[in-house]
């Protein structure tokens, strides 16, 4: 229960900095993408917070020895660094979205309390997106072992 606690006030906590800072307006993150029409650089200011809030929590976390493994913050460090073709296909599927809409889907499902079409649109899309690349990964996985975990750890 403390972590679900712990979670929903960091998540609260992000939604509250995103809407502060402006990040949930499209225009904002297409000015940061705009580097030759009226670029904006605030959100390479939240950026590099966020980083440093992280890093410090990172700190701080290790030297507690909370860190450990199957901890959420072991496996955010020891994620695969792999790079393969759903890697890169995500990734530019990620941006074009993110360049065309103006959202990514922290802020877009922030922006969803604002109550407006574009960020609904936006969140049903993704979602959309999730289902299909889940069906298609189903789909070209092997058959033959019949082991359901073989599947989801692909």
């Amino acid at each position: 229960m403390k972590r679900v606690v712990t979670a929903g006030l960091a998540g609260g906590l992000f939604g509250v900095g995103l809407a502060i800072s402006g990040m949930t307006e499209p225009r904002n993150v297409i000015g940061f993408l705009d580097l030759f029409g009226h670029f904006n650089p605030s959100l390479a200011a939240v950026m590099v917070g966020a980083i440093g809030v992280h890093a410090t929590v990172l700190f701080f976390l290790r030297r507690r020895g909370d860190v450990g493994a199957g901890t959420a913050a072991s496996d955010a460090t020891s994620a695969s660094r792999n790079i393969d073709r759903d890697l890169v296909v995500g990734a530019a599927l990620f941006g074009v979205g993110w360049g065309l809409a103006g959202y990514c889907p922290g802020p877009a499902i922030v922006s969803l309390g604002f109550l407006t079409a574009r960020p609904v649109a936006f969140v049903a899309a993704v979602l959309v997106g999730m289902v299909a690349a889940d069906a298609f990964r189903r789909a070209r996985a092997p058959r033959s072992t019949g082991d359901y975990f073989a599947l989801s750890e692909r």
